[in-house]
């Protein structure tokens, strides 16, 4: 397993940006298909923004399409999502995965249990 550390987030007005990233830790990162999440108070875990191995392919859920990007940076062991015109339903921990990925470097994957690794999250709050 790869260990992930998520920073970047904090408050921020509607409308403004942050930029969180996800740092791995060993030398086999780029053998990962990556994901984030987000987790609000009294609700379910879900998907956000998920890339392939190979980061050709990325997959993002309907409310951040248009506003995040997901990246992949293997020679930092780093993935990234920025996030442009915040909006209060935004406002979640949000959290990065890693999966495995031996033979299909294009596959996504939008499911948590998909994901072997887990970082531990960073809060991101939007106020209105």
């Amino acid at each position: 397993q790869v260990q992930l550390v998520e920073s970047g987030g904090g408050l921020v007005q509607a409308g403004g940006s942050l930029r969180l990233s996800c740092a791995g830790s060993g030398r086999t990162f780029s053998s990962y298909a990556m994901g984030w999440f987000r987790q609000a108070p009294g609700t379910e875990r879900e998907f956000v923004a998920v890339m392939s191995r190979s980061g050709d392919r990325t997959y993002y859920r309907d409310s951040v399409k248009g506003r995040f990007t997901i990246s992949r940076d293997n020679a930092k062991n780093t993935m990234y999502l920025q996030m442009n015109n915040l909006k209060p339903e935004d406002t979640a921990v949000y959290y990065c995965a890693a999966r495995i990925s031996y033979t299909t470097d294009s596959a996504v994957y939008t499911g948590m249990n998909a994901y072997d690794s887990w970082g531990r999250g960073t809060q991101v709050t939007v106020s209105s």
